[in-house]
């Protein structure tokens, strides 16, 4: 497996482009990925759902991956506002796969818009705020020039089990990415934002949801404890993945593929 995308398109966001490709066909399903992330962060997903018969689209973050940096707002509606113009794009409604930050934009988008918004599956999914002082420790040292030093050796951390076989190859893709443009000023503003935004929004959510969590995320305390959380608060489904951290679909896609091909058909049932 590697870190390649499909075809990089761009869809114009007034304020600036954002990337995304397109894989197979059938029913909508968006991956968005956490902050500091790729699109590619799905490699693993992608071709599961395409070859359940889902076309697939895998989007860069605003200022990050081939997206671009000139965006005047970093934050969960702004990531929300530019998944639901997406889906207008590609012609919805979606299954939103969403990883991380990613998972709280695409709570606000499933509050916002319920029509346009199939179902969410939320991968190791931050909808509220965590510990207020580790938040602020790790805005102090992300920043440059000790930052993308900071966050290379912290990464590992967040696989805590086993790593994907192309775990360098994508994480040397990921630090190439960082030094683009912008990208790392907006990979820091973005972890200036709160996941307040969501959480106020959890109650209007609708569409069926699938909650997967690590069982060793390092961004919790008790990564059981907040997945229940999430799941109760939106009224769905829960996977835990032993052993895994904050990206169970690159660490155990082999647990997290089934169950979100069998999450993909409940919400596009057919005859």
């Amino acid at each position: 497996m590697t870190t390649s995308y499909g075809v990089t398109q761009y869809l114009q966001r007034g304020e600036g482009r954002i990337a995304y490709d397109v894989r197979g066909e059938g029913p909508l399903v968006v991956c968005v990925p956490g902050v500091a992330e790729l699109r590619s962060a799905f490699r693993y997903t992608v071709p599961a759902l395409v070859e359940a018969g889902y076309r697939v689209a895998t989007t860069d973050l605003r200022g990050h991956g081939e997206s671009d940096d000139s965006f005047s707002a970093f934050d969960n509606l702004a990531i929300a506002a530019d998944l639901l113009a997406l889906v207008d794009h590609l012609g919805g409604p979606a299954l939103i796969v969403g990883n991380s930050m990613g998972a709280s934009a695409a709570v606000c988008a499933a509050a916002e818009e319920p029509s346009k918004i199939a179902g969410l599956a939320l991968l190791g999914p931050f909808v509220r705020d965590g510990n207020r002082f580790l938040a602020l420790l790790t805005r102090v040292l992300l920043r440059k020039p000790w930052g993308p030093a900071f966050w290379g050796a912290y990464y590992p951390k967040f696989y805590p089990g086993r790593r994907p076989a192309d775990y360098d190859t994508y994480v040397a893709d990921m630090k190439a990415a960082w030094k683009r443009g912008s990208h790392w000023q907006s990979f820091t503003r973005m972890t200036r934002t709160s996941h307040g935004a969501a959480t106020v929004r959890l109650g209007k959510v609708t569409a069926p949801t699938l909650v997967v969590m690590g069982s060793k995320d390092p961004d919790w305390s008790d990564p059981a404890a907040e997945a229940a959380f999430v799941r109760d608060s939106l009224r769905g489904d829960l996977l835990m993945v032993p052993e895994s951290g904050h990206y169970p679909m690159a660490d155990n896609p082999e647990v997290v593929n089934p169950a979100l091909v069998t999450f993909a058909a409940r919400v596009y049932p057919r005859a």
